[in-house]
């Protein structure tokens, strides 16, 4: 069997920079454990199936050890390879997941998805793993504040430079399974940063995760009192998001760009 795959760097304006997605389209679903394969084959923090289904698609998600409930750059690669290569004509798409319906949309040169707003919550006992994982230089500080939400936890700091020199110890950061850690400051050219670790699934640090921002755009809603946010995620690749609150949905955009096309054989 021969299935097309392509790879699109995600929140990215350039191909090296975003976050690699590798996506699937599917005639039909295949059984998990091919899909799980394939996505441990290709070796990226995602790979996206879908099929569709009526009117809509079905999309699901796989990291290279399991499936995972929401992922938003892969979703943004999903919706860049229906709109630009399989459907030209198409201005929208709407895309069934474990995390209910997400609406991808042309927004100029900007792919457009609408997430669910996932307010994070005070942590009032933080992990000692979290201190232990999340290791400060001498003469730095911790977080401020932790926050969480049912899948992470939300380090609060209050410099960029805090984001972009930390230096996590992933094997201490595997012992939060199944929360990944999530830090977050003001951003120096942005309006927030933030970096995201995910050890134990298999990805010790994402590139750029649209799914965090569901729980960050609220949050820097309530501290910066704005609903409209230009975000940075300072991964070594790094990425742009442009994000809005309305309401209970929280809109995520980026630009997307396409690395590579090909054939897997199985």
């Amino acid at each position: 069997m021969d299935l097309s795959i392509f790879q699109v760097d995600a929140f990215a304006a350039n191909v090296f920079a975003g976050n690699p997605a590798a996506i699937c389209p599917l005639q039909k679903w295949l059984e998990d454990d091919v899909m799980q394969a394939i996505a441990a084959e290709n070796n990226l923090s995602e790979t996206a199936f879908f099929v569709r289904e009526g009117d809509d698609y079905g999309l699901r998600w796989f990291t290279p050890q399991c499936e995972v409930d929401l992922c938003g750059h892969a979703t943004l690669a999903s919706g860049f390879v229906f709109l630009n290569i399989l459907e030209p004509k198409s201005a929208s798409v709407r895309f069934k997941t474990r995390s209910g319906i997400l609406t991808v949309n042309r927004d100029g040169d900007l792919i457009s998805m609408d997430f669910p707003s996932l307010p994070p919550w005070k942590c009032e006992k933080p992990p000692v793993e979290l201190a232990q994982g999340l290791p400060v230089a001498p003469g730095s500080t911790g977080p401020t504040d932790v926050f969480q939400t049912s899948g992470k936890y939300l380090a609060i700091y209050e410099e960029e430079q805090q984001i972009r020199n930390a230096a996590p110890n992933f094997e201490i950061l595997k012992k939060l399974h199944p929360l990944g850690v999530c830090i977050t400051a003001p951003g120096e050219r942005s309006d927030f940063v933030s970096r995201y670790f995910v050890p134990s699934f298999g990805i010790p640090e994402d590139p750029v995760t649209g799914s965090t921002h569901s729980s960050l755009v609220p949050y820097w809603s309530v501290r910066l009192h704005k609903s409209k946010f230009h975000a940075r995620q300072l991964s070594k690749r790094e990425g742009d998001l442009w994000c809005e609150l309305k309401g209970e949905r929280v809109i995520l955009k980026g630009k997307a760009v396409l690395y590579l096309t090909g054939t897997i054989s199985i």
